[in-house]
C-alpha cells in the first residue's frame, strides 16, 4: 500500500515503514503528527483518486530528528564587472517514519489556516452600520469641543532712538518700514533700509 500525500507544502510518495526527508516540521523530536492532505491511495490494483483529496484518508508518522540538509554553494558571477558573490545554504529538515496510512475513518484536523478563512467572512459583514455611527459622533464631538486660541504674531518692533537697527533682520527692517508708511522697500537692501527708518 502507498500514499501520494502533501507534507509541509510538498507531494510525497509514501509507503509503511518509509523514512522521509521533509522541509522543517514545527513539532519536537520523538513526537507524532498525522497528515490528512492525502491525493492518492494505490493498494495493489485498486487505486483512489481525490478531488483533491480524499475524505477521511490519513498518514500517520513519527518524527525521528531535526537535522540540516547538505552545504549547497550559491556562487553569482557577472563576467568582466568584477562580481562574484558566494554564499551557502544549508536546508532545514526533518526525518519522519511513517507509520501508517488509513484509506478511511482517520479524523479531519482543520489547520489554522482554514480556521482563518472560515472566520474571515463573518468578520467583514457584520460592522458596517456602527461605523457609520462612530463618524457620526465623531462629527459631532469636533463640532462640540471649543476652538483653540490661534496663536498671535509677535507685534512688529518698532523703530527707537535707542534700539540697533544693524542688529534686526531685513524682514524685520521692511516690517518696520510698512508700519511706517515707507515706500519702495521692496527693492531696497538693508543699508537702504536702516538710513530710511533712521530718519
Amino acid at each position: 500500500m502507498y500514499a501520494i500525500v502533501e507534507i509541509a507544502g510538498q507531494q510525497f510518495k509514501v509507503a509503511k515503514d518509509q523514512k522521509v526527508f521533509v522541509n522543517r516540521l514545527a513539532v519536537e523530536e520523538g513526537k507524532k503528527v498525522s497528515f490528512d492532505n492525502v491525493l492518492l491511495i494505490g493498494d495493489g490494483n485498486k487505486v483512489t483518486v481525490g478531488a483533491p483529496a480524499i475524505n477521511g484518508a490519513q498518514v500517520g508518522a513519527k518524527v525521528v530528528q531535526h537535522l540540516k540538509g547538505d552545504k549547497v554553494i550559491v556562487f553569482k558571477k557577472k563576467r568582466r564587472k568584477g562580481y562574484r558573490v558566494k554564499n551557502g545554504h544549508r536546508q532545514l529538515l526533518s526525518e519522519i517514519v511513517i507509520e501508517s496510512i488509513v484509506a478511511s475513518g482517520g479524523k479531519k484536523t482543520i489547520s489554522t489556516t482554514a480556521k482563518a478563512k472560515a472566520d474571515k467572512p463573518a468578520k467583514k459583514a457584520a460592522p458596517k452600520k456602527p461605523a457609520a455611527t462612530k463618524t457620526k459622533a465623531a462629527v459631532a464631538t469636533k463640532a462640540a469641543a471649543p476652538k483653540a486660541p490661534t496663536a498671535k504674531k509677535a507685534p512688529v518692533k518698532k523703530a527707537t532712538p535707542t534700539q540697533d537697527l544693524s542688529k534686526s533682520t531685513v524682514a524685520q527692517l521692511k516690517e518696520m518700514a510698512k508700519a511706517k508708511g515707507i515706500k519702495g522697500i521692496s527693492s531696497m537692501k538693508k543699508a537702504d533700509l536702516i538710513k530710511a527708518l533712521s530718519k
